[in-house]
């Protein structure tokens, strides 16, 4: 057996109910616990629901209880209890049929004296609590009235069986699960598993899947977030949980041996170093095809799907290195900042195919239109973009992508400018530059007609942001530092030019600049071109009296 370890591996984990728990033994098996709570537990606004089925069951009107959860139990007794009517209550569920679904349902029940008809066995999902039913009543479950307390999200399929076996079903909810009320660090969660932050995610419930792509969805990242889930080690604690991620197009790695937390972070730790490298194999064979076939479409673009294909598996794998050496040799061979920009437009444009591309630049408090895949002379170093304003600056401010496949316009982040004509395209693909998880910039790639970006092209797209990002702010930073250069030189010629007026001119300081102002407006040449058209007035005036004397000897 391999040894339990996680090996440094950063594991995130959901838990909410026993985080500090799972934290402490995901630090014991050598992982980098990150335990966002992804759900906290409350009471129903109203408990009618609960009120009605114990005056339901005290009366007579039900054969068979099915409980789900130990919680449950304990928050239906509260609900009698404040009600008065307990023991009458209990003295009617012992005279019951009983059903419960695992361990912990039989221990709360037990607790109260309640005897048990039938507990389903583990996995404990609602497959088995029909199979231990049906075995324990036979023919006559059909006649039952069946009550179910539910356990924060429905199920589905346990009440879809039960309504198909059994005369009438009652669901009975007693608490639900809900988001947390700071939902922060359930984003940066989402962020860090689309991001490839983490390695492993540990799954204890469906809540918390349902709860995790509920925020996923609110951030407009599900499909990011399925990306990465598919690219890191999911660990599902049984089936439940196991057929909720299924529903959102996730298939666990594993399930552990028993659904218990103690055996999910045990397994997962022998597990895991394997899983992830054989991921890491996975996804760089997925890159390395992604990259031959995008050469390969860009290269021979009139050819047919098969053809193309055929040429991409003869031409061979791309190495990942090949990809990485790629884009930073076009990066680092450049010594300009719009050279870096025109270099990241033909890289981007070369691997995801696409009719327009934007990279806008944050400088101060505005995201400036610095380099297109279309000439925009009119708009180049002119544009600038609050943050916040429009999609670019949503996914400035939320640093997260935006995919929209049609009717980019009608988005309500959507801001029109009029100036550029790819506004009017249907489809768009927008991510952030980050640097030292600072957001530098936005790039957007648009389409003509409708287009779905998958899941790939956006985490690739991603990918390159975080590559280009430090290259984009250190060629930001020295044209800055080259424009502060020029103007204090611009300033320094002006000072000198003055000074030539006042002397020639026999004017004061301030009449010499207004006379500069009045030449620039009227000529319509910037106030450098006037200081600098003195200044060499001045050195044809200095040669052509130095060269006099000169002039004069060859003349003798």
């Amino acid at each position: 057996m391999a040894p339990a370890s996680f090996d440094g591996l950063r594991v995130l984990s959901l838990e909410s109910r026993r985080s500090s728990e799972m934290a402490k033994l995901i630090r014991t098996y050598g992982g980098e616990p990150f335990v966002v709570p992804a759900m906290r537990e409350i009471p129903l606004e109203s408990n009618r629901l609960a009120l009605d089925f114990a005056e339901k069951l005290i009366g007579g009107s039900f054969d068979l209880v099915v409980f789900l959860t130990g919680v449950g139990v304990r928050a239906l007794m509260s609900i009698v209890e404040s009600a008065g009517r307990s023991e009458e209550f209990l003295e009617a569920l012992r005279k019951v049929r009983v059903a419960a679904r695992g361990p912990k349902p039989v221990a709360a029940l037990k607790e109260l004296k309640v005897p048990i008809a039938v507990v389903a066995p583990e996995p404990n999902t609602w497959r088995e609590m029909m199979t231990a039913m049906e075995a324990e009543f036979g023919i006559s479950l059909a006649g039952f009235r069946v009550a179910v307390q539910e356990y924060g999200v429905s199920n589905p399929e346990l009440l879809q069986a039960l309504t198909e076996n059994t005369a009438e079903v009652t669901k009975v909810p007693v608490y639900q699960w809900a988001l947390p009320e700071d939902l922060g660090p359930l984003r940066e969660a989402v962020l860090g598993v689309a991001n490839g932050g983490v390695d492993v995610v540990l799954f204890t419930t469906a809540a918390q899947v349902i709860h995790l792509f509920q925020v996923a969805a609110q951030m407009e990242s599900m499909d990011a977030l399925r990306a990465g889930l598919r690219s890191l080690v999911v660990a599902s604690i049984g089936p439940t949980t196991t057929e909720e991620l299924e529903q959102h197009g996730i298939t666990p790695d594993f399930e552990p041996s028993h659904p218990k937390m103690g055996f999910l972070v045990n397994e997962a730790a022998q597990n895991a170093g394997r899983l992830v490298e054989a991921k890491k194999n996975s996804l760089a064979r997925s890159l390395n095809t992604r990259q031959v076939g995008l050469r390969v479409a860009v290269a021979q673009d009139s050819k047919s799907e098969k053809q193309a294909a055929a040429n991409a598996q003869a031409a061979g794998p791309i190495a990942p290195i090949d990809f990485l050496h790629e884009i930073t040799s076009r990066i680092a061979a450049a010594d300009s900042f719009h050279k870096v920009l025109g270099r990241i437009v033909d890289f981007v444009t070369t691997v995801i195919p696409c009719d327009s591309c934007f990279i806008y630049v944050l400088e101060g408090e505005k995201l400036m239109l610095r380099a297109s895949k279309n000439p925009h002379a009119d708009v180049i170093d002119h544009l600038g973009i609050k943050i916040g304003q429009g999609i670019t600056g949503w996914v400035a401010e939320h640093r997260e992508p935006v995919a929209i496949a049609s009717n980019a316009s009608e988005d309500p982040r959507f801001k029109l400018f009029k100036n550029l004509p790819e506004d009017r395209f249907e489809a768009m693909l927008s991510t952030p530059i980050l640097c030292a998880s600072k957001v530098v910039g936005v790039m957007n790639l648009q389409h003509r007609q409708s287009y779905h970006h998958t899941a790939n092209e956006v985490r690739l797209l991603s990918t390159i942001g975080y590559l280009v990002g430090a290259e984009v702010e250190r060629a930001r930073l020295e044209n800055e530092n080259a424009q502060l250069a020029g103007r204090l030189e611009a300033r320094k010629a002006v000072e000198r030019a003055k000074g030539i007026l006042q002397r020639d001119l026999g004017v004061g300081e301030e009449e010499a600049y207004r006379m500069m102002q009045r030449e620039s407006r009227q000529r319509r040449k910037s106030m450098l071109e006037i200081a600098e058209a003195i200044l060499l007035g001045e050195e044809i005036r200095k040669g052509q009296d130095s060269g006099e004397p000169k002039q004069s000897r060859l003349n003798h």
